[in-house]
């Protein structure tokens, strides 16, 4: 997937941590000229214009992308409740808007479906429950747009029990499966690590990881909500 235009440059670090979390990739631009300098050879995937803090520059971008010779679309707009009344009359230097400030799962939600609508790629590939997401190319993760500060480890167990919601697993199993049949740590590194991710989910978050006594660990709940 080619990267999305980003105005301006450098981006707000709100966007920027969205659009990683998601996994789009991304390159900020501060003009017109630096945008087709950079352009890839496939072109943009789209573009992401920060209308709020130099609505003039930002609006003079959109023009430029839409009358020039750089085929540009989608063309999401950001901008605060205040500027809605500059949008009257400028509807074709965008395809959507979003409200600053965003939640990142509308944002996520909108570039998704301004995607869809122009028939343009997929995402990358994530596993989700409820708050929790996990890029499975960037390996990031965030809960409640809130970043996770994983190891490589915690990742890969976190991964395997998201991607398994309400199936209940042994600690010789999940040892296996994470670690590898080749690894030859005990028991009690799953419980270490367990007890490390769930500090890190949080307090709101942190049952998410049930223990199952005399068993082992389950996530979430199961398909018929048991």
């Amino acid at each position: 997937m080619e990267p999305l235009l980003v105005f301006p440059d450098p981006a707000p670090p709100e966007l920027a941590q969205a659009l990683d979390l998601s996994g789009y990739p991304w390159k900020a631009v501060a003009d017109e000229m630096t945008a087709k300098r950079d352009e890839p050879d496939d072109g943009w995937a789209g573009a992401i214009v920060v209308a709020d803090a130099d609505p003039e520059a930002a609006f003079a971008l959109c023009r430029g992308i839409r009358k020039g010779e750089m085929p540009l679309e989608p063309l999401l707009l950001l901008v605060n409740g205040t500027q809605l009344g500059e949008l009257e009359m400028r509807d074709e230097l965008f395809d959507d808007f979003c409200l600053t400030p965003f939640h990142p799962r509308e944002l996520e939600a909108r570039v998704k479906h301004l995607f869809w609508r122009a028939g343009q790629g997929t995402r990358p590939e994530l596993v989700q429950y409820g708050d929790l997401v996990l890029n499975l190319e960037t390996y990031q993760a965030a809960i409640g747009g809130r970043p996770l500060d994983l190891t490589y480890m915690e990742y890969e167990l976190l991964k395997f029990l998201a991607s398994h919601p309400g199936k209940v697993f042994t600690r010789e199993t999940l040892l296996s499966r994470v670690w590898g049949y080749d690894y030859y740590g005990g028991a009690r590194t799953v419980d270490v690590h367990v007890r490390r991710l769930r500090s890190k989910l949080g307090e709101e978050h942190a049952g998410l990881i049930q223990t199952v006594r005399s068993v082992g660990y389950s996530f979430g709940q199961s398909r018929w909500g048991l």
